[in-house]
This record gives structure tokens, C-alpha cells and sequence, in this order.
């Protein structure tokens, strides 16, 4: 298949790809971790009072009686957001949801010696349980952070967009175009849809800082993806990528440059304005 670049637009293309996307604020996202312990901070109040108790098993009993539903929270104390689903072995090597430590004060008691919490609470490492699981949920909101970075290369593309008056939308279904039954049973949902006089653009986007097995799959999928939507009167298919991950796959990203028509990245996107510009 003849190639649609040259091996020097290729190389010119990889020597603008950026380290990163983010900024400041991608990190963390405070409003999302306030809000989560503002959601419990009730029960976190009631649980302070198991902190510097030499007995904690009779603490935990005398607790039960007054507020048992506060114990239903424990699970964040040792970074563990879904109670339901995580499973673990108890005292018998049963294996059960977390959410069983929470049905008996017994078996409370068992979670938090078992856990290590019992001598927490005694030694007082902990001083107060809400600002404790704000920084646990500051950690668990780091694994967060993929999605945001694809989240932040999509904005990125909206403002562009946005500042250069191109009218788009977002996340939109190939099953909207009945030309595009072509694609048969692989429907595809495309980042961004762009309609000009002549030509429809279908618009993935996506930001690889690290490597990864992702970016080789990614690669071979537009490059099948792009010929089969071109050939579709009055439709092309356009790549936004960018990110030094993709050194580590330059060899299946330059398979695909070749056979892709319309690929850009942050440095070239201008290129891709002006063309979309000029066909409003």
C-alpha cells in the first residue's frame, strides 16, 4: 500500500511529541476527595472515639450499642474503597467480602486486630480519622491519574477547538451514520465529531507520557480503522496523538503514520485548523 507520509514528515512529527500534558492540577482533585470525606465524616467523628482507648475490643462493644452503622466505614481506614467487592480471608481462611467484618461486633473486632488498627488506635498514631482519610483518599485519587491525563488531552482538543470557532461534539456513537454500517459489528465511539461543508472528520485523541503494551494495539487498530472510514464518501478518520510514550513504540506508531491520512500532534494540530477553517 503506497505510503501517506514520508519517512522524513515521520521523524519530524516524532522530535515534537511532548514529555507531558499536565499541570499543577492534574494530581489531585480535591473537590473529588473532599467531597468523598465530607460523605462519611459523620461516621469518622463516632470512630474517633476507639483513638488512645487501652481497650479497644470494649470500646468497639460499647459503640456497637450506641452507633453501629459508623463502623460500615472502616474499610477506607486501610485504603480499601469497594467493601463489597474485595474479598479476604478471615480467622477460619473463609473467604468473604470485607463488608462481613461490619455485621457483628466480633467480627469488628477481629478487622481492626487483624488489620493492625487495634494498636493504631491504642498508640494514638492517628490523631483524628477524618484528616486520616483525607490523605488516604488523597492517595487512592492518584489512581486517578490515567484517566485524567486522557481527560486533559481531550480539553485540550475542546479549547482549541473552541478558540478557533470550529464547531464540534464530543463522544459520539458510529451508529449515528448509517454510512458508517461498514465498520459492521466494531462500532467505535469517537472523541470528537467534526462537520465542515464537505467532509465529516471522526477524531480520536490520546496522550501517552509512559510505554506500554496500550500503545501497540492503539497503533494497529487506527491503522485499520483509518482506510475503512476514508473510503466512506464524505467521512475521514483523524488521529490527535502526542507523548514521548510512544518511543518506546515508534515502530508500530510509524506503521500506522504511514497508512493514516490525517495524524497530528499538539506541535501540527494548527495544520488540521486551518484545513477545517477553510471548509466552513
Amino acid at each position: 500500500m503506497e505510503r501517506l507520509h514520508t519517512t522524513e514528515e515521520f521523524n519530524k512529527f516524532m522530535s515534537q511529541l511532548k514529555e507531558t500534558n499536565t499541570n499543577l492540577n492534574f494530581f489531585c482533585d480535591f473537590k473529588k476527595i473532599q467531597d468523598n470525606v465530607k460523605n462519611i465524616e459523620i461516621k469518622l467523628n463516632l470512630l474517633n472515639y476507639l483513638i488512645g482507648k487501652e481497650d479497644v475490643p470494649s470500646a468497639v462493644k460499647s459503640l456497637w450499642e450506641t452507633n453501629k452503622e459508623c463502623f460500615d466505614v472502616l474499610n477506607i481506614l486501610i485504603a480499601v474503597r469497594d467493601k463489597n467487592q474485595t474479598k479476604t480471608t478471615d480467622r477460619t481462611n473463609a473467604i468473604i467480602p470485607i463488608k462481613d467484618f461490619f455485621k457483628t461486633p466480633d467480627r469488628v473486632i477481629e478487622f481492626i486486630q487483624d488489620t493492625g488498627l487495634e494498636t493504631v488506635f491504642k498508640d494514638r498514631n492517628i490523631k483524628n480519622l477524618v484528616d486520616y482519610v483525607f490523605g488516604v483518599e488523597t492517595g487512592l485519587d492518584s489512581n486517578a491519574r490515567k484517566n485524567r491525563s486522557g481527560n486533559i488531552m481531550e480539553n485540550t482538543i475542546a479549547d482549541i477547538f473552541t478558540k478557533n470557532g470550529i464547531p464540534f461534539k464530543m463522544q459520539i456513537n458510529s451508529n449515528k451514520f448509517p454510512p458508517l454500517s461498514v465498520l459492521g459489528e466494531d462500532k467505535k465511539v469517537f472523541d470528537f465529531v467534526v462537520k465542515t461543508n464537505s467532509t465529516t472528520y471522526l477524531i480520536e485523541v490520546n496522550f501517552y507520557s509512559g510505554g506500554g503494551s496500550k500503545l501497540n494495539e492503539v497503533a494497529r487498530s487506527y491503522k485499520e480503522l483509518s482506510p475503512v472510514i476514508n473510503k466512506v464518501p464524505g467521512f475521514e478518520f483523524v488521529w490527535i496523538t502526542d507523548g514521548i510514550g510512544w518511543t518506546s513504540a515508534k515502530n508500530k506508531l510509524e506503521d500506522a503514520f504511514y497508512m493514516i491520512k490525517n495524524v497530528y500532534n499538539l506541535t501540527n494540530i494548527k495544520d488540521f485548523v486551518t484545513k477545517v477553517k477553510s471548509e466552513l
